[in-house]
């Protein structure tokens, strides 16, 4: 992100970039949260700064598609008792791509940027607190959740940029 607080994306990648978050703004406005906005705008960002971009190729519609449907796999969207909560087939009938489409340009994304469930660098804040994986640190080889470790031991796994933030 930069100092305007926009994302940075090349700039013979910002008009599909644009494209792109024009339509998952759209989706999350009507159907989720700013929170999974500002997540699908980073993770276009990110695509648009890989070398070669995959956004290079293929429709603007199918890339929104898939980056919305990887950060709904990521942050359990498709999972009834979430708030919000979509299926699968809903989220793509909300942007208007395939299933089939959305799911495997989605795995082509996880795939190529090492994403899995939970990912502690695209977790929605709001789940931050219930995602383990963003607690887990190793003290002297032993691996703990940092919300029960002394303060100074969080103070230093947060300087170290290995928490999110210091809990209360």
């Amino acid at each position: 992100m930069n100092k305007n607080g926009a994302y940075t994306v090349p700039k013979r990648l910002r008009p599909a970039y644009q494209a792109i978050v024009d339509i998952t703004d759209s989706v999350c406005r009507s159907h989720l949260t700013d929170e999974y906005a500002d997540l699908c705008r980073r993770l276009a960002a990110k695509l648009s700064r890989k070398r070669p971009s995959p956004l290079e190729r293929g429709q603007p519609l199918n890339w929104a598609g898939a980056i919305l449907y990887t950060i709904g796999r990521i942050n359990f969207l498709f999972d009834s008792s979430q708030t919000p909560h979509l299926t699968a087939p809903e989220l793509c009938a909300a942007v208007g791509v395939s299933q089939r489409t959305a799911s495997k340009k989605a795995s082509e994304i996880m795939n190529m940027l090492d994403l899995f469930q939970f990912h502690p660098d695209w977790t929605l804040p709001s789940l931050m607190d219930e995602n383990p994986l963003a607690w887990m640190i190793s003290v002297n080889g032993l691996i703990v959740d940092a919300r029960y470790a002394p303060r100074e031991i969080q103070e230093e796994a947060y300087r170290l940029g290995l928490i999110p933030y210091i809990p209360e």
